[in-house]
């Protein structure tokens, strides 16, 4: 099966160096986060990972409801990520996962369904399925 879309990042130098796309749309500096020792000052892995996550989530929410009886408007909907690292049982480190998705104009029920029906296509969360804890709130407004 091809890609419906690829992209390239090249990161240089660690957490302390850069990353930057093929296409220089992204060219950051990274920092180690203060609260891990480092000076901060710049941008992290995690940071990225939530961006990307909570992006393609709530894009993910948009096409589910796209295909059900209620259509939720894209400025309707609000997704936070919030990415933890911690220490595993084996010495290395793991990912966490909170999300809370806000949803204007629909019921909590019909949310929750859209929601959890987001939460099977999104690409972000099937890669992590299994592997990272993804914790999810839904709440309507």
């Amino acid at each position: 099966m091809s890609d419906l879309y690829s992209t390239q990042a090249t990161a240089i130098g660690g957490r302390h160096g850069t990353v930057k796309t093929s296409d220089g749309l992204l060219d950051l500096s990274l920092a180690i986060p203060k609260e891990m020792g480092g000076q901060g000052g710049a941008t992290n892995p995690e940071q990225l990972f939530a961006a990307g996550y909570a992006a393609c989530f709530e894009n993910a929410v948009i096409h589910v409801s796209r295909s059900m009886d209620t259509k939720v408007r894209d400025k309707d909907i609000e997704v936070t990520a919030t990415v933890g690292m911690n220490q595993n049982d084996a010495g290395g480190f793991a990912l966490n996962v909170g999300m809370d998705v806000s949803i204007t104009g629909v019921d909590q029920p019909t949310a929750e369904k859209i929601v959890a029906a987001a939460h099977s296509v999104c690409p972000y969360s099937n890669a992590v399925k299994g592997n990272v804890d993804v914790d999810i709130k839904v709440s309507t407004t």
